[in-house]
């Protein structure tokens, strides 16, 4: 039989691994000297030992490890991992790309990050308005509808608005837009007021601050950062109107938020 130092050197594990597993009883000793409090493993455990380790480098957690001791299916922890070493990969890969585009700008004015916009249930309105001034008259006046038409209905927590412009080409008048807010349930409609389910969406967003004439810049950075890092625009814009002429009075501390859906 080896002292637990022996079969630290033998197995590459350290000691305080080797306590640890016992604990967990992973890999129990042999014997235990009573008085002296010596553990004694077999060779035969080194075997065990490598696999643990093996497993442990693959990242398997020790509730895998048990699991596999106890009968469960190897290839099917081992499938569940690959899938989560390839989500983890591809947020890594996300966050190099985002590192690497900022390093290759002058001037880090914008920063995009990527998220996933949850499923949602949202009232919406189309329409058409002579020009981009009318927009922050013409929400306000939706959403008071909306509340007669349904005085119970609840926006979600937390807050999620935003429009879309149907045009094919940038507009200076007669602009198609669609305002949309996410609810908790669907509700009555009206000529004006419908509802809709939207899916869970993944999005680069971009934040633009300051006047909405300068908000084409915003536009061509998360666009140019798209095509770079190969990304596949999957349906219009969002634009996220966050702070604005409603509770600020500098122009300069508007802020906007573009969420651009992709694939």
């Amino acid at each position: 039989m080896l002292k637990i130092g022996e079969f630290s050197k033998l197995s590459h594990l350290t000691v305080k691994a080797l306590r640890f597993y016992e604990k967990e009883k992973l890999l129990v000793p042999i014997s235990i000297d009573e008085w002296t409090g010596y553990r004694f493993y077999e060779t035969g455990q080194l075997e065990t030992a490598a696999k643990i380790k093996a497993y442990r480098q693959l990242g398997l957690s020790i509730d895998e490890i048990k699991a596999i001791d106890s009968g469960a299916d190897v290839r099917t922890i081992l499938s569940e991992k690959a899938k989560s070493l390839s989500a983890q990969r591809e947020e890594i890969d996300v966050r190099l790309s985002i590192i690497n585009h900022i390093l290759e700008e002058k001037e880090m004015k914008y920063q995009i990050t990527e998220k996933r916009i949850p499923a949602a249930v949202v009232y919406y309105a189309e329409t058409v308005l002579d020009n981009y001034q009318e927009i922050m008259q013409w929400i306000p006046s939706l959403g008071e509808e909306c509340m007669r038409l349904n005085p119970d209905l609840k926006c979600t927590e937390p807050a999620y608005e935003f429009c879309e412009y149907l045009d094919g080409e940038y507009k200076e008048k007669e602009i198609r837009i669609r305002h949309n807010e996410a609810v908790m349930s669907r509700g009555i409609e009206n000529d004006r007021i419908k509802f809709r389910e939207i899916p869970e969406t993944r999005v680069l967003s971009i934040y633009h601050k300051g006047a909405y004439d300068r908000i084409g810049e915003a536009y061509a950075y998360i666009m140019k950062y798209a095509e770079e890092n190969g990304y596949q625009v999957a349906g219009l814009a969002r634009e996220c109107y966050i702070d604005g002429i409603w509770n600020k009075d500098a122009v300069e501390d508007w802020l906007t938020e573009i969420q651009l859906p992709i694939e």
